[in-house]
């Protein structure tokens, strides 16, 4: 039996989740607030990812991991695939979504109160709230491909980029691979596999 959830229903609990981290639970830590988000990105990544696998041969390099990531996984996530895929063939990918659904529907609150004031000089314009709210929602998505990719036992860093506003719907996702001697990072949870 297939299970399905209404896509504004998930656009409605990613835009809640985002907005508790960010201005109840770590109003004052924003870096925090990331953290936590990716996090919980990184285990839904890591649960679907195993969920759309179960029944597929392992990946044998990075290259067919991350060409199931733009097809097939991104296809279940937002119901199309990566729009352009790159390499520099040394390990780093770029992956761009030119109208990522997450964003698409998304606004920010254009009002600028105090800004630009003569009494408040460094303010930050509206163009940056509205960039910096952008971006605490491109932490899941981020932490979402990282859980999946490292349930393929590939560790990444994952980054997303949407520095061509106001096109809201662009997103491009920088994923450089870590080699094994180069791994410092700690995971924030662990995840075990059970056999059943």
């Amino acid at each position: 039996m297939v299970r399905e959830v209404s896509e504004s229903c998930v656009d409605s609990l990613l835009t809640e989740m985002v907005a508790c981290y960010c201005n109840r639970f770590y109003a004052n830590k924003p870096e925090l607030a990331a953290r936590r988000i990716e996090a919980i990105g990184y285990q839904v990544g890591h649960q679907l990812s195993e969920r759309y696998t179960m029944e597929r041969p392992r990946f044998t390099d990075h290259l067919e991991a991350i060409k199931f990531i733009c097809k097939d996984f991104w296809s279940e996530l937002f119901k199309k695939q990566i729009d352009n895929l790159k390499t520099n063939h040394r390990g780093t990918f770029v992956l761009q979504d030119n109208k990522f659904r997450w964003l698409a529907r998304m606004s920010v609150d254009p009002s600028t109160d105090n800004v630009g004031s003569v009494e408040d000089n460094n303010s930050p314009t509206a163009e940056n709230k509205a960039a910096h709210a952008m971006s605490m929602h491109l932490y899941f998505p981020c932490g979402i491909i990282r859980g999946a990719l490292s349930n393929l036992g590939i560790p990444c860093a994952v980054s997303a980029d949407i520095s061509n506003l106001p096109a809201w719907g662009n997103l491009t996702i920088l994923i450089p691979f870590i080699r094994a001697k180069d791994l410092k990072i700690e995971p924030l949870f662990h995840v075990k596999n059970i056999e059943i």
